[in-house]
């Protein structure tokens, strides 16, 4: 959110947003699929069905990159068609989906512990 803030302020060009955010798009791919596979082994089945539209959106967003683009993150187009825009709604509600698991899965271990 910070970066897409600092671009969207002109604080950082285009090229130099795009590399930062594009390195975090397969780890972030990855972890989540992962969280997601080991909820359905562990037979949390609520969190596996919250977990499961956000890891099919993240694998649908990295499998549609056109060829030819940077990555997800393209600098050439993330000032045309409001990209930057649905980019930053993208990563509010990422935040806020992070924030609920985080407290639903410390919810989860007080429980347990007690």
């Amino acid at each position: 959110i910070i970066t897409l803030s600092d671009l969207e302020c002109d604080y950082i060009n285009a090229r130099s947003c795009c590399s930062k955010l594009n390195k975090w798009v397969v780890p972030e791919l990855i972890g989540h699929a992962v969280v997601t596979v080991l909820m359905l082994i562990s037979l949390h089945w609520f969190i596996f069905l919250l977990n499961l539209p956000v890891a099919t959106w993240n694998i649908y967003r990295y499998i549609m990159v056109p060829s030819g683009n940077m990555g997800v993150f393209d600098p050439t187009e993330i000032h045309n068609r409001g990209q930057l825009k649905s980019h930053m709604k993208e990563a509010m509600i990422k935040l806020g989906f992070h924030l609920l698991c985080f407290f639903m899965y410390l919810y989860r271990l007080v429980s347990k512990l007690l």
